[in-house]
């Protein structure tokens, strides 16, 4: 009775953050998971699968990700699993399945999230303050 999908993982991808014709934000990007392999299948390579899960964002959070995430970073989100059906321009009925994101956290140290262009120069005034200059 319960829809509910919790996914720790990396970005697959930069996330594409658009805006509805009435101003709404949403954002699309995709979660690279891991998998444990089945004992048989071990052998063949490594032990672990890749899953890459579409997730979808709307509103603040969409803004959020937008700005402050990119391909590669470490992220938990949780969200409500949501599978489309519809026809392709092939003609063929096709299924689309992605999880409506409703909480995110960044994961990582902040400083390997921050990007090259919010990470300004601190003026050399700022930095180098004399001690006799301070008010308390």
């Amino acid at each position: 009775m319960y829809n509910k999908v919790f996914l720790i993982g990396n970005l697959a991808r930069d996330p594409e953050l658009r805006y509805t014709p009435s101003g709404v934000p949403v954002v699309r990007f995709a979660v690279a998971v891991n998998r444990m392999k089945k004992k048989d299948e071990k052998a063949e390579a490594g032990g672990q699968d890749v899953d890459f899960i579409n997730v979808v964002g709307w509103r603040r959070l969409a803004e959020i990700c937008g700005e402050y995430i990119k391909k590669g970073d470490p992220i938990a989100l949780e969200g409500t699993l949501r599978v489309n059906s519809f026809v392709g321009r092939d003609g063929q009925k096709r299924t689309m399945v992605e999880v409506v994101m409703d909480n995110m956290q960044m994961l990582g140290k902040k400083s390997d999230r921050r990007s090259s262009e919010t990470a300004k120069e601190v003026p050399a005034e700022i930095k180098e303050a004399p001690v006799d200059e301070i008010p308390f």
